[in-house]
């Protein structure tokens, strides 16, 4: 018997082993065994396939071990984990490598998984009253101890009692506690316990909906009905969560397991809460913050027969083993932040869950105020169903709009600070009012960069062809694509100037100019670099929540669904930076942000304001954005995007080659340029230098497949696979390192 096996390593082959005679009735498609590859290196594999086929060509090596006696991968899984791979071109060892918790794939023979244990102490079950008092003797602060732990476990009706509890004891001391277990009369016993906090109970029933929410529940129902996925385009704060809890309670009752998809981190804070209010220990919390043996426990939950019944996360939760899946939820489905960059697999999460839906039947809810122009798109064309919920919860009204022309401000000198006079007068009556403000600046750090007067000289990468981001809390100069840091000069190293100026603005400096604002006032950050603590944003989420923070400066996981009943003003600060990039997506992502940042204002009892500052506020954008006209803004969109192919109505692959030295690059580029056009003709743009061409210390350049939608995926891939075969074939482009970008955001 043989078993093809995924190796954690990026390779899209198989690599067959012969399976050991102890092991043949015990290992199947799923398990997870040890293999040695290479040499003499030992690798933790998955089984993809189990056959009778012996290979001809070369001498099988032996599986080491079979780790587990179950499979740890579901069949739905690995079929995921195909898809994933040809779809989005990626290795399947890629796959399986973002897919597993790390200390589940541990590169020796050693695992790196560690469970969690917990020291007990019971009293010898073995003596009886009269040894204890013999070997105790005179002991009299034993004698106390002993009294005090026998009165509690016959008060709490347990057999034994954890080391952590004994040390509240009013007669406690370690010497006194050691001196008992010495003497045989306490035991020590060392258990294994769960990470995860399993002791929850619910503390209501999901909320009674109102007329908007019931009838579009309705309609969801009777879509699900004839449609697999439903797109609720529901306004900012109409109640899309409480919609969806009575989706997940109406999974629930029919046995199936719920996938709620959040694209933050930082969302899970205020959703934990409201689901486990309602579901208590059928939660499931999953995503990178919580760390690798926590996520180990929880995959060995999934697998177990008690597992969890709803999982929230991001989108690395669309890889856990789910076993009776019947909902899938992406919520707020328009953000970019389901789409993976780095590394591969390069996959899209809102599409993924959409796959993972349809392999377990299930059925797939997306919500957003603000559809990506693909899922509007695709419930025009009937893919999709669409259910539309206009009104806010409580009827409370949408917020004002106000654009503040910055340009016109500043040319008659009237603007004297980031803020517009109007926005500082405006937060000033609603912190008087005691309610809360939030800014959006949707740039990090300190500075955009720092000048020489003299000279114009501006300090870059050296590993990446990029300005550095001033912080200046931690005094450093930081490139924000590989995170490497530099000391701040003293001189221009180019002309000598000592005047060196810094230019742009990022959350850290809105920070600081507001604290000179506002100094009567708490104010805090939530940014990248404010949030890189396990806790870091349920402390920022829960102190603005309870109003110990009054002004709260943020980047765009600010705008991203969170809920705020407090919050009277939200300013937008240069929101033309948002539109004034090189991308066709640009004025999307754009309208996105600002109608997700403005939906944060006014909750329950009064009506917000957003005050938006703009040097250009003629442009078209603005308009929908302050007449909340999304189908204006998408069908504008469509009209353009018509015009020029761009998608919904092509596919786009982003093909970019990596190369240390740059003519190599270019030569291999424009060889597989050329390999490409035999096929696929004009649809192939390029190569070009991209924006940022030299990014840790490796040149690029980019071939842009614009591909018709109606070509074959499996011919389309077979040419792309061949093209880059060819150039590897070339003694040349050998180390040329190619990277895919299927379905490019």
């Amino acid at each position: 018997m043989y078993a093809d096996v995924i190796l954690p390593l990026p390779f899209s082959d198989l690599y067959t082993y012969a399976v050991p005679a102890e092991m043949i009735n015990t290992i199947a498609r799923g398990s997870k065994v040890i293999v040695p590859f290479g040499n003499r290196k030992f690798y933790t594999a998955i089984v993809n396939k189990i056959h009778e086929k012996e290979p001809k060509d070369f001498k099988v090596k032996e599986i080491h071990s079979l780790t587990d006696s179950q499979p740890v991968v579901n069949e739905q899984q690995l079929n995921l984990w195909e898809w994933i791979s040809f779809y989005y071109l990626s290795p399947l060892g890629d796959v399986y490598k973002t897919a597993l918790p790390s200390s589940m794939k541990s590169d020796d023979l050693k695992s790196k998984f560690k469970p969690k244990t917990e020291t007990f102490i019971k009293i010898n079950p073995d003596l009886d009253t009269v040894n204890i008092k013999d070997l105790i003797g005179r002991a009299t602060k034993q004698q106390s101890l002993l009294a005090e732990l026998q009165n509690l476990l016959s008060v709490s009706k347990k057999e034994q009692i954890s080391r952590k509890e004994i040390s509240e004891l009013s007669n406690y001391s370690i010497s006194v506690l050691n001196g008992l277990i010495t003497k045989n009369i306490l035991l020590s016993v060392t258990i294994e316990t769960s990470r995860i906090d399993s002791d929850i109970k619910p503390s209501r029933k999901p909320f009674p909906l109102n007329e908007f929410q019931q009838e579009a529940l309705h309609e969801i129902f009777n879509c699900f009905d004839i449609k697999p996925t439903c797109l609720l385009h529901g306004v900012t704060s109409s109640g899309k969560t409480e919609i969806y809890i009575h989706l997940i309670d109406k999974a629930l009752s029919s046995g199936k397991q719920t996938l709620y998809l959040v694209p933050e981190i930082a969302l899970t804070t205020q959703l934990t809460q409201r689901l486990q209010a309602v579901f208590g220990n059928k939660l499931g919390i999953y995503h990178s913050k919580i760390n690798d043996n926590e996520r180990a426990e929880i995959w060995q939950k999934m697998l177990s027969d008690n597992p969890y019944e709803i999982i929230l996360g991001v989108r690395s939760s669309l890889f856990l083993p789910f076993q009776k899946l019947g909902l899938v939820v992406v919520d707020e489905e328009h953000e970019m932040s389901y789409k993976q960059q780095e590394p591969s697999p390069r996959y899209h999460a809102r599409d993924t869950a959409l796959m993972l839906a349809h392999q377990y039947g299930a059925k797939t809810i997306l919500g957003s105020a603000t559809p990506s122009m693909e899922s509007f798109f695709n419930t025009k064309n009937g893919k999709y169903g669409l259910v539309t919920l206009k009104e806010r919860y409580k009827n409370i009204t949408m917020p004002e709009i106000q654009i503040e022309n910055t340009f016109e401000l500043r040319k008659r000198k009237k603007m004297k600070s980031l803020l517009t006079p109007d926005l500082i007068e405006q937060m000033k009556q609603c912190l008087e009012k005691e309610e809360q403000v939030i800014l959006f600046r949707n740039r990090r750090g300190f500075a955009s960069l720092i000048e020489c007067e003299q000279c114009a000289w501006t300090p870059k990468c050296k590993r990446c062809d990029v300005t550095l981001t001033y912080h200046k809390k931690r005094n450093r100069l930081i490139c924000h694509y590989c995170n490497a840091s530099y000391a701040i000069p003293d001189e221009c190293p180019s002309c000598g100037s000592e005047k060196l100026k810094s230019l742009g603005q990022g959350t850290e400096q809105l920070e600081e100019e507001v604290s000179r604002l506002f100094p009567d006032y708490v104010i805090d950050r939530m940014d990248l670099d404010t949030t890189r603590g396990k806790n870091d944003y349920d402390r920022i989420i829960d102190d603005f929540q309870n109003r110990r923070i009054q002004i709260l400066i943020g980047t765009q996981m600010l705008s991203k669904g969170l809920d705020f009943e407090n919050v009277g003003i939200v300013g937008i600060i240069s929101a033309d930076s948002l539109l004034n990039y090189p991308d066709f997506r640009s004025h999307e992502r754009g309208f996105q942000l600002m109608m997700q940042a403005a939906g944060r204002a006014g909750r329950k009892k009064r009506r917000g304001k957003v005050i938006i500052q703009s040097a250009d506020p003629d442009q078209q954008i603005y308009k929908y954005i302050s007449n909340y006209d999304y189908k204006g803004f998408f069908d504008a969109q469509m009209a353009e995007r018509k015009l020029f192919n761009y998608p919904p109505f092509s596919r786009l692959i982003s093909i970019v080659l990596k190369h240390r030295i740059e003519k190599q690059v270019e030569s291999a580029s424009e060889y597989m340029a050329v390999q490409l056009r035999q096929s696929f003709g004009e649809m192939v743009q390029g190569p070009t230098k991209p924006m940022v061409s030299f990014i840790q210390r490796y040149h690029l350049r980019e071939i842009l497949l614009k591909l018709d939608n109606n070509l074959p995926l499996k011919k389309t891939r077979e040419t792309i696979k061949s093209a880059e075969s060819s150039l590897h074939s070339k003694t040349e482009f050998k180390y040329i390192l190619i990277q895919f970008d299927v379905d490019k955001v």
